[in-house]
C-alpha cells in the first residue's frame, strides 16, 4: 500500500536518501529542510508526490504548521522520520551554554515537536509509524562528544516511553542508531567528525590528538543501502523498537553492556547497603 511520509532534515544525508527511496517506490513524501531551494531537484523529478517544506524544527509553531499543511495535503501521515540534527563536539568543560542548549533543541526538542504534532493525527487513524534517529553514539559514548551523546542518550529513553504510551493506539515507534556513513561527499564516517566544533582548551588537545588518529577506521556505510533498509522496516508487520544500520558497532556496544552488568553486579553489596535496613510493617 502507498504510503506518506513527514521527514525532516530532507536536504541532505540519510534524509535525502530515506525520501528519494520512498518517492522512487511511489509513495509520498512531505519533505522539509530549513530551504526548500535544496529539495527542487526531487520536486522536478516527482512533482506532486512531493510536498516540499521549509521548516526548522526548533520552531515548535512550524513544525504543528507543516505537519498540518503535509496532513491536509495527503490527506493522511502513515510513516514519521525525525531525522533532523546535528553533532556538537567538544570536551564537556569546553562547551558553552549556548552550544549545549543549542544541541537539545535541535535533537531532542524538534523531535519532541514533531511527535507532538504528528500523534493526534495517528491516533486518529489508529496506525503510524515514528521512526527516530538516533546513532550508535545513543547506547554508547565516547570523550568528545558529551552534548551530542546527551541529546541521543535522552532520545532513547523519550522514544521508548513513547512506544509503550502510543501502541495501544496502533502506532509503532522505532529507534534507528546508525554507526558511521558516508553522508558527505564519501567522507567522515565517525559519528562526530560532521559536527559544530567547540572552542578548544589545550588540556584537551593531547586527547583529541588521540582520537583524531583512531578516527574513520571503521568503513563507510553507504547512505542508499541505509533507505532501503529503512523501507523494508516500515513494511515490517512486527518491527523492532530499536535496531542497529550499520557494522561494526555491534560488538562494541554488546562489550559496552557486558560491562555495565558486570559493574553492577561487582558493586551489588554497596547497592544492598545503600537500601539502607528493611522496616517492618
Amino acid at each position: 500500500m502507498q504510503k506518506v511520509w513527514f521527514v525532516t532534515g530532507s536536504s541532505r544525508g540519510l534524509g535525502r536518501n530515506f525520501v528519494a527511496a520512498a518517492l522512487s517506490r511511489g509513495d509520498r513524501v512531505a519533505a522539509t529542510a530549513r530551504s526548500t531551494a535544496s529539495l527542487k531537484e526531487l520536486v522536478d523529478v516527482h512533482g506532486d508526490a512531493v510536498l516540499p517544506l521549509e521548516m526548522d524544527v526548533t520552531d515548535r509553531a512550524a513544525v504543528f504548521e507543516s505537519v498540518r499543511r503535509a496532513k491536509e495535503h495527503f490527506g493522511r501521515l502513515d510513516v514519521i522520520v525525525n531525522n533532523a540534527g546535528y553533532a556538537q563536539v567538544g570536551a564537556v568543560e569546553e562547551l558553552t551554554e549556548q552550544e549545549l542548549r543549542g544541541q537539545l533543541e535541535t535533537n531532542l526538542f524538534g523531535a519532541v515537536w514533531v511527535v507532538q504534532a504528528a500523534l493526534p493525527y495517528l491516533r486518529e487513524q489508529r496506525s503510524g509509524h515514528i521512526i527516530q534517529l538516533s546513532s550508535a553514539a545513543g547506547v554508547i559514548a565516547m570523550p568528545l562528544g558529551g552534548a551530542y551523546h546527551a541529546s541521543k542518550w535522552a532520545l532513547e529513553g523519550l522514544n521508548e516511553a513513547l512506544a509503550g504510551e502510543v501502541a495501544e493506539f496502533g502506532v509503532k515507534v522505532t529507534i534507528v542508531e546508525p554507526g558511521g556513513f558516508a553522508t558527505r561527499n564519501g567522507n567522515n564516517p565517525d559519528p562526530l567528525a560532521n559536527g559544530h566544533m567547540a572552542t578548544t582548551d589545550p588540556a584537551y588537545d593531547g586527547l583529541r590528538e588521540r582520537l583524531g588518529a583512531m578516527a574513520g577506521k571503521m568503513p563507510a556505510g553507504d547512505p542508499a543501502a541505509a533507505a532501503q533498509a529503512l523501507l523494508k522496516l516500515v513494511d515490517s508487520a512486527n518491527p523492532p523498537m530499536r535496531v542497529l544500520f550499520g557494522k561494526g558497532f555491534h560488538p562494541l556496544i554488546q562489550q559496552a553492556y557486558a560491562d555495565r552488568l558486570q559493574t553492577w553486579a561487582d558493586w551489588q553489596d554497596l547497592s544492598i547497603e545503600a537500601h539502607g535496613p528493611l522496616r517492618a510493617g
